[in-house]
């Protein structure tokens, strides 16, 4: 039996967007998944191809999916308020947004801190840094990709403190700094380079939000210098002050 009805005097189109929402709504497909192609479609309403797009557009009026050019057409997904404060933590965001956290990593290095970060950490030329890479994760979906760089000769071996503990905020309890602040935020859009656009699963043509960020401890001693990139499908910032 057709999915659709014909002469009931309803749009062919009309009746594949009212489907293909219900689908979506219910989770089929999910957020971020790609809706079949225009040819698949088609062929399963046993439609042209144009009338597919009109149904695709409505979808689009809705804010239900997103087309990309030369890719195709994704399920939307819905922001989460990522706050930013002067205690900004992934795990207690996503634990409020009720999400499931998940941290992967990367890689990390010790080297000379670069003239950048070594005037955010406040340290000397040549005084070595940590520099560690993650990708966090909420539901499965990557929210973000992460640069951090830890003085290296206040945190000796901090990679692997913070591998086995998984948090900064425990790592850096463990070498001593039970509390810390954010010191300074800095953020704006820029499109990705193609190795973040690989590992954040997005175009190279899609802007990115850029958060750069410096920790200092209770005594105003920068801790940490972040370099993180959100998916802006995926995250809207929340700036508190005074928070």
């Amino acid at each position: 039996m057709s999915e659709i009805e014909r002469g009931r005097g309803v749009a062919l189109w009309s009746q594949i967007s009212g489907i293909l929402a219900s689908e979506i709504l219910k989770g089929q497909p999910r957020q971020g998944e790609q809706l079949p192609s225009a040819q698949e479609l088609a062929a399963r309403f046993d439609v042209n191809r144009h009338t597919v797009r009109r149904a695709i557009a409505a979808l689009e009026g809705r804010n239900l999916v997103r087309t990309e050019q030369g890719r195709g057409t994704f399920v939307q997904e819905q922001t989460m308020d990522y706050v930013i404060s002067r205690r900004t933590r992934f795990t207690q965001n996503m634990r409020n947004l009720n999400v499931e956290a998940d941290l992967e990593f990367l890689e990390d290095a010790r080297e000379i801190a670069p003239p950048k970060v070594a005037q955010a950490l406040g340290l000397d030329r040549h005084e070595y840094v940590y520099r560690i890479e993650t990708l966090d994760r909420a539901d499965g979906h990557v929210v973000d990709y992460s640069t951090a760089y830890f003085p290296a000769a206040r945190f000796p071996d901090f990679p692997a403190v913070y591998r086995r503990l998984r948090s900064v905020t425990r790592t850096l309890a463990e070498f001593g700094v039970a509390d810390y602040e954010r010191k300074h935020t800095r953020v704006s859009a820029r499109l990705p380079d193609a190795n973040t656009a690989r590992l954040m699963k997005q175009p190279a043509n899609r802007p990115l939000l850029y958060v750069q960020s410096i920790n200092a401890d209770t005594r105003g001693v920068p801790v940490q210098y972040g370099i993180t990139r959100f998916s802006g499908d995926w995250v809207q910032l929340v700036l508190m002050a005074g928070h």
